[in-house]
């Protein structure tokens, strides 16, 4: 029987490599099945009590397994002129659909010609 000490802590999971994470919760859930079948057989209050810390590890293995995949994948897009759509910012609809910075300073050649020949007027203020 696979017996952990207590709750895993997801500092010392984040050094751990992703083979060694994956067969830590393969071990958690057979452990968890192990006691889940103990609850039906009416097992000890010590192990029906232990359900709740099992199911909170094997969610802590997981949320670090994510983690590590997706700064892995955050890495291989930086320089990449696209990103999937996970990685991109979120902020709201329509901040993602305004235009850029660059799109709105742009001008039409007409209006580049106007504002060659009508430059705004610079007047002298007396003191």
């Amino acid at each position: 029987k696979v017996s952990t000490m207590g709750k895993v802590k997801a500092h010392e999971l984040r050094n751990k490599g992703k083979a060694d994470l994956l067969k830590q919760l393969g071990e958690l859930k057979k452990e968890l099945a192990e006691l889940r079948v103990a609850k039906v057989t009416g097992g000890a209050a010590s192990k029906l009590s232990k359900i709740n810390v099992v199911r909170k590890s094997i969610a802590i293995v997981l949320t670090v397994v994510n983690q590590k995949e997706m700064s892995e994948l955050r890495k291989f897009y930086e320089k990449k002129k696209y990103a999937p759509l996970n990685l991109r910012p979120k902020k709201t609809r329509a901040i993602r659909r305004r235009l850029t910075k660059n799109q709105l300073a742009m001008k039409t050649v007409k209006q580049q010609k106007k504002n060659n020949l009508f430059p705004i007027r610079k007047f002298a203020l007396k003191a």
